[in-house]
């Protein structure tokens, strides 16, 4: 694979292509808050204008809480951010590869600058330069982010996209269509090709996992909050994981995490 070019910008504390922090988009931004302090002990901070709401676990910013407006006609969801070395140049990788840039590139202030993308399969997410306080590279703990799953019908037909534009090298499929990505010489990110299993209604999608110290109870007090079970709690090869949903149906996964990135399940 081609070396990227050098950045004349700002540099990424992290790898292209890893994930950095996640933003939540929701129809009710102050009920996420109360349900997402509960189950991971977040912290917020609000914004100079109220929203968006930074969460953080132990003054490390891991996810963004914005309203969505009114009319918008979306459903509540997660979106990841990918670490980039420059976001223009990532930008227009990913347009060359078939993406779609939807957002940006813009500056954001001390995040740097951002753009937010949609792969072929129309899959949704961001990718920046920099932010305020990122969790440290390979960071583990309740509450942070444990790894990040792409969930698309051919996970084999968006690897060559992903490799174009972040740089990845595929490992060799741990089951029929799933594939882990590598940067920087660590496994960053999991591709899961679902075929007719993947839900119509909501399309390819990317799922965030957050790490919890027993998956059983987070999936209870999940459901006690008002949220839904997708996955129940099953033993992988890295870990405990459940698929959930938060009261306004942004889906998430929860994982006692024993390794590092798990392959993606058969």
């Amino acid at each position: 694979m081609t070396e990227a070019p050098e950045s004349a910008g700002p540099r990424a504390p992290h790898a292209p292509g890893t994930p950095c922090w996640v933003s939540l988009m929701t129809r009710a931004a102050d009920a996420a808050e109360e349900f997402y302090e509960a189950v991971f002990d977040w912290e917020f901070r609000a914004g100079p204008l109220g929203r968006p709401v930074r969460a953080s676990v132990g003054g490390r910013e891991v996810a963004v809480i914005n309203q969505l407006p009114a009319d918008a006609g979306l459903s509540a969801a997660w979106t990841p951010y990918l670490a980039s070395d420059d976001v223009d140049l990532t930008a227009e990788r990913v347009r060359l590869s078939g993406g779609t840039v939807a957002v940006g590139p813009l500056d954001a202030g001390e995040n740097g600058r951002v753009a937010i993308a949609a792969d072929p399969s129309g899959a949704v997410f961001g990718f920046c330069t920099a932010w305020a306080h990122p969790a440290p590279k390979g960071a583990r703990g309740p509450g942070l982010p444990a790894w990040t799953e792409l969930r698309t019908v051919s996970a084999v037909r968006v690897t060559t996209f992903y490799a174009r534009v972040f740089g990845y090298e595929a490992e060799p499929p741990s089951a029929p269509d799933h594939i882990t990505l590598r940067s920087g010489g660590r496994p960053v990110v999991a591709l899961r090709g679902m075929g007719h299993g993947l839900p119509r209604a909501l399309g390819a999608h990317w799922l965030p996992h957050f790490e919890v110290t027993d998956t059983d109870a987070t999936v209870r007090q999940v459901l006690d909050l008002g949220g839904g079970l997708l996955e129940p709690a099953h033993d992988g090869p890295y870990g405990r994981v459940a698929t959930v949903t938060d009261p306004q149906g942004a889906r998430f996964g929860v994982a006692r995490r024993v390794g590092t990135v798990p392959r993606p399940r058969g």
